[in-house]
């Protein structure tokens, strides 16, 4: 008879960016103020994963399926919950999350909806990707700065915890400072963007002037506003 011996699993704790929304009572108000705040980028929160600070709410377990499931009907899928009681934790419901840490509010143009994803460490490097980005592409490095020599198509998206470099155009969206550095900035040769985002404030391809449109430009933090403005 052989024996054979059994290899012992390994289990790895590993961390990673999340969006966390915290609901309102009434909730359909809340709901109403969430559709209002994405109208202009519908399925932002689709390729996300994304958990319910529930700190601000009394629901019970039927509520919370309620809402996970209008939520669900938006494309956000729900990872987990926090900030409930222990009475909202059943098997249909998302798990409870704990460790949760550093959060920073992500706005709307001039509404929050208490968004915020979660902070991570402070950047530390820089990443080069010396090829386009494209449609359908995520580069996501959130301990610094990311360069992109080449383009970005529309559906890609770069998400930095520094700044963005890209020398080419930008179509689809870059998301820099997503760890709270307010002093990051996007920079591109020329600029098409679908949605620009620094720290927690974003603009929309509306919201980007037309004689900015297919120039060199950079986007920055001033106060509370996200600015665009050309590179001479």
């Amino acid at each position: 008879m052989v024996i054979q011996k059994r290899q012992s699993l390994l289990f790895k704790a590993r961390s990673y960016m999340a969006f966390v929304l915290t609901p309102q009572l009434p909730i359909r108000d809340w709901l109403a103020d969430l559709d209002s705040s994405l109208e202009h980028s519908k399925g932002f929160f689709s390729r996300y994963a994304v958990a319910l600070d529930l700190s601000a709410t009394r629901l019970d377990p039927d509520g919370i399926t309620a809402l996970v499931t209008e939520l669900a009907n938006r494309q956000i899928r729900v990872l987990g919950t926090e900030g409930g009681t222990p009475a909202v934790s059943a098997d249909h419901l998302p798990p409870i999350l704990r460790g949760g840490q550093n959060r920073q509010s992500f706005r709307s143009p001039g509404q929050a909806i208490g968004v915020e994803p979660v902070r991570k460490q402070k950047k530390t490097a820089s990443l080069l990707i010396e090829e386009p980005v494209r449609s359908g592409q995520s580069v996501v490095f959130t301990e610094g700065d990311v360069t992109v020599v080449g383009s970005v198509g529309s559906g890609a998206e770069v998400i930095a915890g520094g700044s963005i470099h890209i020398y080419g155009t930008l179509r689809g969206r870059a998301l820099a400072g997503v760890t709270g550095d307010r002093l990051a900035r996007i920079f591109c040769r020329r600029v098409q963007a679908e949605f620009l985002s620094i720290d927690s404030y974003y603009k929309v391809a509306d919201d980007i002037a037309d004689d900015l449109r297919n120039h060199a430009a950079q986007a920055w933090l001033e106060g509370k506003s996200l600015k665009i403005s050309a590179l001479n």
